[in-house]
């Protein structure tokens, strides 16, 4: 790469071209634990300098995909080793936020202040699919979500979810919120990560400090109660497994972690994850019995020379 002048190691290339000849890397919903040998895989590794990452997602095969703020490429690394290399190459002026793996093996990517949806072929690297999802002057994609029929992506600087077709082609859907959602002023802190409910009617969205259900229908929203804590100040990526949410809180260096109830009305503070590997984690995947975060590093200078990384924690 030229924007951050990453030069991979031999290692680096082997590693990723290992990673290129699992066809099938990835794909799916990541459902099995690692295995016995799990305990060995690297708990971190490294990303390119400069890379700027913001999103992370994996599938049931052991590999990583993270995104760019740089230059919207996507990095894809070898869980098992820690080794890998530009799977997508961007370019100058573009950005990649947050990303999912879908189980055809089509990565849908938010363009952040592009306004774009992309869709991805995590086994080649190949662009298949732009969608510009809106033509705001100052629009922020954030995060994306798989659910049902579509890809709904956040607007942090609108209230709006888009929903794009899962597959090759179709319509885009605009989704208004409406109900009890708050649009923070200047879209600061606003929508970002978001999950399915628990029984798959809607979404739930956070959002300002406070996490919402939205219903893709109609797009009202509602606040969900929260017990154990007040807020969940500078919320970004959300994890949702069965009836308990996982909520990234990137400047806060930390994880909480919920208890839903059965329509997810009302979420309960079970546990915080901390860990002294944080630094300012933006988004989640969860892979076997572990997530994987990558530390954005806001509080940092942001040059091509700055180092990343991904941590990871055990659930």
């Amino acid at each position: 790469m030229t924007r951050n002048h990453f030069q991979p190691s031999r290692r680096t290339v082997l590693g990723g071209a290992v990673a290129a000849l699992a066809v099938a890397a990835g794909t799916g919903t990541a459902q099995a634990a690692p295995g016995a040998g799990a305990a060995a895989w690297p708990s971190q590794f490294p990303l390119p300098d400069g890379w700027l990452p913001e999103g992370i997602t994996t599938g049931s095969r052991p590999y990583a995909y993270m995104g760019s703020r740089a230059d919207g490429s996507i990095y894809r690394t070898d869980l098992r080793t820690g080794e890998g290399g530009v799977l997508h190459q961007g370019a100058t002026g573009l950005a990649l936020i947050g990303l999912k793996l879908d189980r055809d093996g089509l990565l849908y990517v938010a363009g952040g202040a592009g306004g774009t949806a992309k869709v991805v072929d995590a086994r080649s690297g190949e662009l298949l699919t732009t969608y510009q999802l809106t033509r705001n002057a100052a629009p922020f994609i954030n995060d994306v979500v798989l659910h049902r029929d579509r890809a709904w992506f956040t607007d942090s600087r609108d209230a709006v979810l888009h929903g794009v077709p899962r597959g090759r082609g179709g319509e885009v859907r605009s989704l208004p919120l409406t109900g009890e959602w708050v649009q923070a002023p200047g879209g600061t802190n606003s929508a970002n990560g978001l999950v399915s409910t628990p029984d798959g009617r809607g979404l739930i969205v956070v959002n300002a400090g406070q996490l919402y259900t939205v219903g893709i229908r109609t797009g009202h929203a509602t606040r969900v109660a929260l017990v154990g804590g007040a807020d969940v100040a500078n919320g970004d990526g959300l994890v949702r497994l069965g009836r308990t949410l996982y909520v990234v809180q990137n400047r806060l260096n930390k994880i909480t972690v919920w208890d839903l109830d059965q329509n997810a009305t009302t979420a309960t503070l079970r546990r915080t994850i901390t860990d002294p590997r944080f630094d300012v984690p933006t988004t989640a995947a969860r892979f076997g019995d572990r997530l994987y975060l990558v530390n954005a590093r806001f509080t940092s200078p942001q040059t091509p020379e700055t180092t990343f990384n991904a941590v990871s924690v055990s659930l």
